[in-house]
């Protein structure tokens, strides 16, 4: 028997030392043949920059925790599937126990970030050992934010040492001397989370090759001939009509077929169907075929397991659409439900309704020089017209809401902290 297809690609996001981990337990831990792609960053930030970077070629994404996982989301450059290790359970267990090694930290007064206060509740039970002095802190934040949130209960005597999930704050929290175990993923939870990229990436390759069905009918066609028109003219029509529908359809790798006098069927996949459709928000075919033959037309697309099914579903979309029912939900799924895209937002007028970060962004932007986009507290303070502490606060929330990156401190011989450079992220202002 030969194979079912190409073998997968599922891109691995996350800190080089989980990458390893990963690309090492190689292929074979994932239920089906698979090609494993490393994007290995230093810094959570990167994380939309390296799914960008992966490209359309991959079929999922692996990320080394809900961190990286979030921020890609936000950024909305995921448009494949997507899942992360889970950092909890064993993981959490794990930690305790080399935290319990180390003579500087009480297990039962520690801070732990990012996990859900549910999985500390439930590991801490398991083991017997009371949570009322443990400090928690679920919601993600910037490397400096969430350190100093740690430092912060170490220099109020709260705790006695921190657990974090993410190895930057790891290494900056040892390098200010603050007893610290890093919350490190379980080879099984890696397998686990490997096993479900794969069905993911696979589920999603099936999806889109999935077999669609697209009904065209021309009213214009459908009714009768006038005595005044002449007799040519329904079939130079038809000739253009079908000359405009084989050329759309060849872009897409899909085949037209005449059924009648007045109507068309076009098969292909769900994946190009959904390109070509803005994912199933336009009609297909219908905007060429007015701007270019002057003709309306009705049209419904199905999808299904056989060519039958799918041809059954066009035809129930074909005749809701011809009833004048939703237009927006001109598809049906192989399922038989209507598939409904979620409208998207319409643009807003610059500075109404965009968040605090948009916002602050674009005061920068319209204040940077010669196209330089890097930035530190001072500087942005100076073009904000606020102090470099509100500033450095400002350019923490554009980091946290994917708006700019922070860049490896900028280490000068002079005393002090090292001054932090950010890359501010002007794209995601759309056309200026």
């Amino acid at each position: 028997m030969g194979t079912s297809g190409p073998d997968l690609t599922i891109g691995v996001v996350g800190p080089h030392d989980l990458v390893e981990r990963v690309m090492l337990m190689g292929h074979a831990a994932a239920p089906v043949p698979c090609r494993l792609v490393a994007a290995a960053y230093r810094d959570e930030q990167e994380a939309a920059d390296k799914v960008v970077r992966l490209g359309p070629g991959v079929d999922a994404c692996l990320f080394a925790s809900p961190v990286p996982y979030e921020l890609a989301r936000r950024s909305g450059v995921l448009t494949i599937p997507a899942t992360y290790v889970q950092l909890g359970g064993p993981a959490l267990t794990a930690a305790l126990a080399r935290a319990a090694l180390d003579e500087r930290i009480d297990p039962r007064r520690v801070s732990v970030d990012l996990l859900s206060r549910a999985d500390i509740e439930e590991a801490y039970t398991d083991l017997g050992i009371p949570t009322g002095g443990v400090q928690s802190r679920e919601e993600p934040g910037a490397t400096g934010t969430l350190a100093a949130y740690h430092e912060r209960l170490i220099r109020q005597g709260a705790t006695t040492g921190a657990l974090t999930c993410l190895p930057a704050v790891a290494d900056r929290l040892g390098a200010a001397g603050v007893p610290t175990v890093r919350v490190r993923p379980t080879s099984a939870a890696v397998r686990s989370a490997l096993h479900t990229a794969a069905l993911l990436g696979a589920h999603h390759r099936l999806e889109e090759s999935q077999l669609t069905v697209v009904l065209i009918e021309v009213p214009t066609l459908r009714e009768p001939v006038r005595r005044a028109a002449p007799r040519y003219w329904r079939d130079e029509l038809r000739l253009s009509l079908h000359r405009l529908l084989v050329q759309e359809a060849n872009r897409m790798n899909a085949a037209v077929w005449a059924i009648d006098d007045h109507s068309y069927l076009v098969t292909a996949t769900r994946g190009s169907m959904a390109t070509a459709t803005d994912g199933f928000r336009v009609l297909p075919f219908a905007a060429r075929i007015r701007d270019e033959l002057g003709l309306a037309v009705e049209v419904g697309v199905g999808m299904g397991r056989t060519t039958h099914d799918a041809e059954t579903h066009a035809r129930a979309a074909l005749a809701r659409s011809q009833a004048g029912k939703q237009p927006q939900g001109f598809a049906v799924d192989r399922e038989g439900r209507t598939l409904v895209p979620a409208p998207r937002m319409p643009p807003q007028a610059p500075g109404q309704g965009r968040p605090k970060g948009v916002e602050v962004l674009a005061r920068l932007a319209a204040k940077l020089e010669g196209g330089d986009t890097i930035v530190d507290a001072e500087s942005a303070g100076r073009m904000l017209g606020v102090t470099p502490r509100t500033a450095r606060r400002l350019l923490r929330t554009l980091v946290d809401e994917g708006l700019a990156w922070p860049l490896p401190p900028n280490r000068t011989p002079q005393p002090g902290r090292p001054r932090q450079l950010y890359r501010l992220i002007v794209e995601k202002l759309g056309p200026r």
